[in-house]
């Protein structure tokens, strides 16, 4: 019996595309959430300032994840949900949003 070979191939190749490429945080970053967190628009934190993301990250990732997938209105500014880019996963937004996490720790 002969199992056909490309439809595997296809799939795997799919799958790794999907989690390596799109579910990379710093990609996903530079695609949109660059233009608000690179220069601190609407009081978007800016990437790497860690006296910006301290109180944050001291929320935990829940309260953070939950700003960026449902939006959030604070003293300092407001955040859209998922930045405005409403095409991103949920899965893609946490995905930045630890990247960014992480550059400003």
């Amino acid at each position: 019996m002969r199992f056909p070979v490309l439809p595997v191939v296809v799939f795997c190749a799919a799958g790794l595309f999907s989690s390596t490429v799109m579910a990379n945080g710093e990609t996903i970053y530079n695609s949109g959430c660059v233009a608000c967190h690179g220069a601190g628009i609407a009081g978007a934190p800016r990437v790497g300032d860690k006296a910006a993301w301290a109180n944050r990250i001291a929320q935990g990732t829940k309260i953070i994840y939950e700003h960026a997938l449902k939006g959030f209105q604070g003293t300092a500014g407001i955040m859209p949900a998922k930045g405005g880019f409403t095409h991103l996963s949920d899965e893609q937004v946490k995905a930045a949003t630890d990247f960014m996490i992480k550059a400003s720790k």
